[in-house]
């Protein structure tokens, strides 16, 4: 009886070992996007004051690096949902 009890409770700490690996990987993830976003929008205000005539330019590649950045995040959470099957 006590073997059977404790193969369930190896099954259960190891699908929660397998939870906490997954938000960590989220985390980690998360964490390139947060810097690329940052330096995408601080480098585009810094040409946008630099170059005001090339705003239109400029704020059209700022949102096309901010959305390549947010799919790497949103990647990161999508990837631990499909390795975890």
């Amino acid at each position: 009886m006590s073997t059977l009890q404790s193969a369930t409770e190896l099954a259960a700490n190891s699908i929660s070992i397998k939870g906490n690996l997954g938000a960590v990987a989220y985390g980690l993830a998360a964490i390139g996007p947060g810097v690329g976003i940052g330096l995408v929008f601080g480098h585009s205000i810094e040409a946008m004051a630099r170059q005001p005539e090339a705003m239109p330019i400029i704020r059209q590649n700022m949102f096309l690096g901010f959305a390549l950045c947010e799919v790497l995040a949103l990647l990161g959470l999508v990837v631990p949902f499909i390795f975890s099957a």
